[in-house]
């Protein structure tokens, strides 16, 4: 159908696929959705403006909507509230949840405009110790309208430094502080933050954007009931579409909910909010919790055979689903590994470690992630494999075209889903 419409896109889209299908990615980011995911993309549900809230929408004809965006509500509370969450999930507690942010970065700015008033102080991981830019980086609107103060990885061990971060927001006092990052490799202690916003009476933000996934499958500590508010992204290691979701105490929800819409957006992609329901679904799955499991041990895997070839990695190694490498010893720079990989057929993106010395856009560093080989089944095995490409890419880059004939070989055995 798409090849009639647009022989044009039709063939992009089919050159965007045999990239994936030949090649190793680990993008930390991304995954690989179910098919019935992608389905639901194009469903009629593409069409439908549904602006305002389920009961209260500013358009008639709602019914089959409502019950959809309703349906994603609810098994968001049971994936990540329910009784297959160990510890005291709820704590008595009554949290609310909103599907339908677009994407993870409007819905942190949301809740920080919900619950602060500009100009307010915000505390949050630096960007280059594993932060985000929505976290309060000066080039985002999050740190244009907020006073930003950052806490910083211990320099030593490259590790949270609760006592550090509790001294900090003492002497700062921030109306809120962030828990929850972009290129953090360690489990991350939410009762401890807890804590220390209690100390400064801040409020507390849990950006589970990467862990989500990790959290439902059992893998991670769960940052319910420590937190205040609770944002994930639904396309990384939740492997749903790109959307993102808030969670929060009830009393929260008239203060964040109405800066997304109307104060963000406008209609809700229904399609989106579908296919997050599908995914939230699937999350609950015996199946899913295994595939959290193995997404950890190929990420643990690929640290230690890193490790024997002489890579240096950030705070050693990893308890969840990335590894941050510094490629200082080994001679080269961020951006140029991130190019000889992709020749070499193996995907990554540079990134910056904590205390870097040179730029973000040719940082020491680069970020791998475990989630969308896994997806493909890769295991322990493979990741044996890779990590010994990626050691020989780097130290010869003449063999990038030898070693991506054999990642093509290693791939067609692991098709896309």
């Amino acid at each position: 159908m798409i090849k009639k419409a647009d022989p044009k896109i039709a063939e992009l889209i089919k050159k965007e696929e045999e990239h994936h299908q030949n090649i190793i990615n680990l993008i930390a980011s991304e995954n690989y959705p179910s098919q019935a995911v992608r389905e639901i993309l194009s469903s009629i549900l593409v069409m439908k403006y549904s602006e305002g809230r389920p009961g209260h929408r500013y358009y008639g004809g709602m019914k089959n909507i409502d019950d959809i965006e309703e349906l994603a509500e609810k098994r968001a509370l049971d994936l990540f509230l329910g009784k297959n969450q160990a510890g005291p999930a709820s704590s008595g507690v009554n949290w609310v949840v909103n599907v339908q942010p677009l994407s993870g970065s409007p819905a942190n700015y949301a809740i920080l405009r919900g619950l602060l008033n500009p100009g307010d102080t915000i505390m949050s991981l630096a960007l280059a110790h594993g932060g985000h830019l929505s976290h309060g980086a000066h080039i985002s609107l999050s740190g244009k309208d907020f006073k930003t103060v950052n806490y910083f990885l211990d320099q030593k061990s490259e590790t949270l430094d609760y006592e550090a971060v509790e001294s900090l927001a003492k002497k700062e006092k921030p109306k809120l502080i962030i828990a929850g990052y972009s290129a953090y490799p360690r489990k991350i202690d939410f009762k401890r933050f807890r804590e220390i916003a209690d100390s400064v009476q801040a409020y507390l933000l849990a950006d589970i954007a990467h862990i989500s996934g990790l959290i439902a499958g059992g893998v991670h500590p769960s940052p319910f009931p420590f937190a205040d508010v609770v944002m994930t992204t639904t396309h990384k290691t939740l492997r749903g579409p790109r959307g993102a979701i808030i969670i929060c105490k009830e009393e929260l929800k008239d203060k964040i909910f109405p800066m997304i819409f109307p104060g963000l957006q406008g209609g809700p992609h229904n399609h989106t909010i579908a296919a997050i329901a599908v995914a939230l679904k699937e999350a609950s799955t015996a199946a899913f919790r295994k595939y959290s499991e193995q997404i950890v041990k190929n990420a643990q895997t690929l640290a230690e055979e890193l490790k024997k070839n002489g890579f240096r990695l950030v705070s050693g190694g990893t308890d969840n689903h990335l590894v941050l490498v510094d490629l200082t010893s080994k001679g080269v720079g961020g951006l140029e590994a991130q190019e000889i990989l992709e020749k070499s057929g193996i995907v990554v993106n540079k990134n910056m470690i904590p205390y870097d010395t040179r730029s973000p856009k040719d940082p020491s560093g680069i970020r791998l992630g475990t989630p969308a080989i896994t997806t493909r089944g890769m295991k322990e095995k493979e990741m044996k494999l890779i990590a010994g490409w990626i050691n020989e890419a780097l130290n010869d880059p003449i063999k990038a075209e030898t070693i991506r004939k054999n990642v093509q070989k290693l791939c067609k055995r692991f098709p896309l889903p």
